[in-house]
């Protein structure tokens, strides 16, 4: 698409200085003489120029309305390619079967799974306060025990 692009826009500066060089060829048989007036053109000549106008015109109208074209083509084809990407994750929230990678929200599309869900969510809250406490009385306890352990083996004995 995009050498297509490419290739069209290179057509469409040819045909821009192709337009311009007949215009200059052009004005120049229109300019004066010298004496004040029009130099004489055949009417073979001034035909000639006349259609090389035309057919560098045309061309140049035609790349700028396909140049133009190819960019809405472009354009549109993006936002096809968008709209089927919503459609689909759309299709996946709402639990289609028929999408793959669907299946696990799927499960959970009920009402009644979403409120298991989070009761057993809440369950594993409280299941995890209480293994921090437990652990805090448990580093607590082990501090206390380390604490007086060091401590009666810095004073002696009364066997020493």
């Amino acid at each position: 698409m995009k050498i297509t692009f490419i290739f069209i826009l290179i057509l469409f500066i040819d045909s821009v200085n192709r337009v311009y060089r007949v215009q200059v060829e052009l004005a120049a048989f229109n300019k004066s003489d010298g004496r004040g007036g029009p130099v004489a053109m055949g009417g073979s000549e001034r035909m000639e120029v006349q259609a090389r106008k035309f057919y560098s015109q045309r061309n140049m109208y035609l790349c700028g309305f396909t140049l133009f074209l190819s960019l809405i083509l472009n354009r549109t084809y993006v936002m096809i390619l968008d709209v089927l990407r919503l459609e689909e994750e759309v299709k996946t929230l709402k639990g289609d079967p028929a999408v793959k990678g669907g299946k696990s929200l799927q499960n959970a599309g009920n009402v009644g799974e979403v409120g298991a869900l989070k009761d057993e969510l809440a369950k594993k809250d409280r299941d995890m306060e209480n293994l921090k406490k437990q652990v805090e009385s448990m580093q607590n306890e082990y501090n206390r025990m380390g604490d007086q352990v060091s401590g009666s083996t810095t004073t002696p004995r009364k066997g020493q």
